[in-house]
């Protein structure tokens, strides 16, 4: 066995690296990152999907039940079948329908459905984004 391994190997070159190879792993390193993104997104947009769909029912019931409760029907059916009257009397029938608001079911039910609009709107938005990563 020879003991000069320099001299044995000296003409043969240290291999390089091929061209382009930086570039091609930074490509690599950007995609995982935006795959990393797009999933955070897309479990994101389910749950404020699922979330909101969910409770859309019970905000809806919720607005429904304190509209019967307050009385504000009461008004609205009188103000209807009695024209003449509403017309004389308008300002006390105005103030009494917004006094008996149901603010807090009117509030939670826009809540939600501003939120369901949002998701809707973020799913039109980035679809192409997100079927390129349910696709792949």
């Amino acid at each position: 066995m020879r003991k000069d391994f320099e001299k044995l190997f000296s003409h043969l070159e240290p291999p390089e690296p091929p061209a382009g190879l930086f570039d091609r792993i930074i490509l690599a390193i950007k995609q995982e990152q935006e795959l990393r993104k797009t999933k955070r997104l897309l479990f994101g947009f389910f749950s404020l999907l699922i979330v909101s769909s969910i409770v859309a029912p019970f905000s809806w019931v919720l607005l429904m039940e304190q509209v019967e409760s307050s009385g504000i029907l009461y008004f609205v059916s009188t103000a209807v079948s009695n024209f003449n009257v509403f017309l004389t009397l308008w300002q006390d029938f105005g103030l009494a329908i917004l006094e008996s608001m149901p603010i807090m079911g009117i509030a939670v039910f826009t809540v939600n459905m501003a939120l369901l609009l949002f998701t809707v709107r973020l799913f039109l938005y980035k679809r192409r984004l997100l079927f390129g990563y349910l696709m792949q």
